[in-house]
């Protein structure tokens, strides 16, 4: 069994299966989990989430129980927000206490990013994704999968760029935020912000690559994680 859990919360469009070979790869002892977001992969017949708080309170829901060893909340991006509203929804409502938050490549709630990405036309849309990187831009650019992979990618920028922090205490885990250093999302200065959304010790962590840097970057990632755990 193992001594400590490992949660990752998706970024915009992002699925269960993007942590895969972290749940292959992670160190002895550490069970790496993802949520499934509703709209893609297995959950692909189920409508979008249209409220960041509803979609949190229902994986803090099914989070509270796996409380019999040392969970770790990890989101990147739109699942840095994600992550920190669990978080928060497991101390307030069920008395758990993840024993770490770890945030990705994600501006502070206290600082939201804002923009209107969600409502550009489809080929603008998947030209921002290329952009950012992270994502089959070949499959991307073919109509018929656009029709298919892009409501629940528009619908998660819509989550993103609209969030707004909800009233109640701050988490007392410890944080840790991890970005890249060419990240053009969020920069060392923004993501300091994070110190002031936790009431333990807040870290900060860089490393190198852009806003997808943990694609190249995965041995250590895992290992900050690893070191959050225990």
């Amino acid at each position: 069994m193992s001594r400590a859990r490992v949660v990752c919360l998706p970024h915009a469009g992002g699925t269960a299966g993007f942590y895969l070979s972290w749940a292959a790869n992670a160190p002895a002892g550490l069970e790496v989990l993802a949520v499934q977001y509703p709209g893609r992969e297995d959950r692909i017949t189920e409508p979008c989430t249209a409220d960041l708080g509803e979609l949190s309170d229902a994986i803090a829901a099914a989070l509270a129980p796996l409380d019999d060893r040392p969970l770790v909340l990890f989101g990147h991006s739109l699942g840095a927000i994600v992550a920190y509203e669990v978080a928060r929804t497991l101390e307030a409502a069920y008395g758990v206490r993840p024993a770490h938050l770890v945030v990705s490549g994600r501006r502070a709630p206290s600082d939201p990013p804002g923009g209107d990405v969600h409502r550009w036309p489809d080929a603008e849309m998947v030209d921002e994704l290329v952009r950012l990187g992270g994502t089959d831009s070949t499959l991307l650019r073919q109509p018929e999968a656009r029709s298919v992979y892009l409501p629940a990618i528009r619908a998660d920028f819509r989550l993103a760029e609209t969030y707004r922090r909800r009233p109640g205490p701050e988490p007392s885990c410890p944080l840790t935020a991890v970005i890249g250093t060419g990240d053009t999302e969020v920069n060392a200065e923004q993501a300091r912000q994070w110190a002031a959304h936790t009431t333990a010790a807040f870290s900060l962590r860089l490393l190198p690559g852009g806003h997808f840097y943990l694609l190249k970057e995965e041995d250590a990632v895992l290992a900050i994680l690893e070191g959050t755990a225990w």
